[in-house]
């Protein structure tokens, strides 16, 4: 399939929305900008306007990255593709399968403006600060997130220094081994032990220094004698730094794990250690290890460029935190991926897709949605309620950061719902308007009875909140018709506002 822009047209229709009043068409343009699908349990929010959807996006030929909370999502992603003639497009990431992508070794590669240093702190402390938003709310204290960047960029360094290479076993055996305060200060008792093995960290801090020592030799020798014997020892260190950059990288890392690292309180240390060392705990072991860190890659988020469709099969509910932590790291590269795309080259929209959304959101979701158009990633989250991201978003204090976020997703689709904050909210999205009404009134005078007929304009909800609840949710008891209301932004139906009512049929997708 071509891959020209021209073909993927932004106003070519994906769906036509159509009834008594008229017909809208709702198109790629509409689907880049994002789309929000809330529903309760059983109102078919996945197998209406989901499924409607995501047949949509693959009969017209968008690649896409598809994020599981269930087991069964995988079977239902097969059924799509299947549906649309793209199974051939669909590559499944689960245990036990025979594809793999190498985080470390992808970001290793592709740097362009980041250092290698830079790529994977993103990577790492994005899906930890994701984990403590969802198990307590980020801390605001930008002490914390400071000392864990640096905690997490010195150990990679550390590890390049040493190595020339990064790998999940070596972060963590290095993390984990750090002298603590008491012990550097008896370090020579330590290292008067014969029978003693090099720890992690020191094996590497000691190699690290040899490394530096052979090319501050070598550089040396090729110096003018007369000019080093001049400069004293802060000069000497200057002109060392200025010609040996991996020199000046680690007299950083020295100086942060010698003397401000090994100097933090004990309390203050363990919560940081903690935030690194337990997520790092969780890539070393399968299947995540296998999936993410072992192998060579054999696919890449490019390919969805060309088509892909890459479902990620760690059902968050069968492998709980590690499930949602893998998935958050790929969906965050993969979005960096699509963003560094160009698009007058490759036009291909590709979909990001996350139903029960709520377990996948990380702190840069807002930003990556509000270029997401220019980019062609058409978002789809699909969850049941509003306190649901509020859970997983840090809690009471995520409300606006939460509706903020959801301000990025134009299109809003509100089936059944017995939640009243998710109600009220679609009822105010969509507005008050005037509604005609009528009075009568009835005087006597002289023994003489007249009626009175008056007209007026009232401000009303449009949709009041109540509606939500009784919305048809499919199955044979509703003739398998699910339906909902609608509410796209900058979007004009023909009743004149830019919300109406639909209704999908399960079975057809029609309207």
């Amino acid at each position: 399939m071509s891959t020209a822009t021209s073909y993927f047209d932004l106003d070519t229709k994906l769906i036509d929305f159509t009834d008594k009043s008229g017909s809208t068409s709702w198109t790629i343009r509409n689907a880049v900008e994002g789309v929000q699908v809330f529903g309760g349990i059983g109102s078919g929010k996945t197998s209406g306007s989901g499924k409607m959807l995501a047949l949509k996006y693959l009969e017209n030929g968008f690649g896409g990255l598809v994020l599981t909370a269930k087991h069964d999502e995988k079977e239902l992603w097969q059924q799509y593709c299947k549906a649309a003639n793209r199974s051939n497009d669909l590559l499944i990431v689960e245990p036990n399968e025979k594809n793999y992508f190498n985080f470390l070794e992808y970001e290793s590669q592709v740097v362009g403006d980041r250092s290698i240093t830079e790529n994977i702190v993103q990577v790492l402390k994005t899906v930890i600060r994701a984990s403590e938003e969802k198990s307590k709310g980020k801390s605001d204290d930008p002490f914390w997130e400071t000392a864990l960047d640096m905690l997490i960029a010195n150990t990679i360094d550390l590890c390049l220094l040493a190595y020339g290479k990064v790998s999940v076993e070596l972060l963590y055996t290095i993390a984990q081994s750090v002298f603590s305060k008491e012990e550097l200060q008896n370090l020579n008792k330590i290292k008067a032990n014969p029978d003693r093995k090099k720890r992690a960290f020191e094996l590497a801090f000691d190699t690290a220094r040899d490394n530096i020592e052979k090319q501050v030799k070598a550089w040396e020798e090729r110096q003018d004698q007369d000019w080093l014997n001049a400069l004293d020892s802060m000069a000497y260190e200057q002109a060392v730094c200025d010609a040996l950059p991996q020199a000046r990288n680690f007299k950083f890392v020295d100086e942060f794990f010698i003397e401000s690292f090994i100097n933090i309180s004990e309390k203050t240390r363990a919560i940081i250690d903690f935030s690194f060392i337990g997520f790092l705990n969780s890539l070393i072991k399968d299947p995540v290890f296998s999936l993410f860190c072992r192998h060579k890659s054999t696919f890449t988020p490019e390919q969805c460029l060309e088509g892909k469709i890459i479902l990620i099969c760690l059902p968050v509910k069968e492998y709980h935190k590690v499930g949602r932590d893998s998935q958050i790291m790929f969906k965050y590269i993969w979005q960096r991926a699509m963003e560094r795309r160009k698009v007058k080259e490759n036009g291909r929209p590709v979909f990001l897709w996350a139903d029960e959304a709520q377990h996948f959101l990380h702190e840069y979701d807002a930003e990556y949605q509000a270029t997401a158009r220019s980019s062609r990633i058409a978002t789809v989250y699909i969850s049941q309620n509003l306190p649901n991201y509020y859970a997983n978003m840090g809690g009471e204090k995520s409300e606006y950061k939460v509706k903020s976020f959801l301000g990025t997703l134009s299109t809003k689709i509100f089936h059944a719902n017995a939640d009243i904050e998710t109600n009220k909210y679609a009822s105010e999205l969509i507005g008050e308007g005037y509604q005609r009404e009528e009075s009568e009134a009835t005087t006597s005078v002289d023994g003489k009875m007249s009626v009175t007929q008056t007209v007026s304009s009232k401000l009303e909800k449009m949709v009041r909140p109540e509606e939500f609840g009784a919305l048809k949710t499919g199955g044979p008891q509703n003739e398998f018709l699910v339906s909902g209301y609608i509410h796209i932004q900058g979007k004009q139906f023909p009743n004149k506002f830019n919300y109406r009512k639909i209704v999908i049929n399960q079975n057809s997708n029609s309207q």
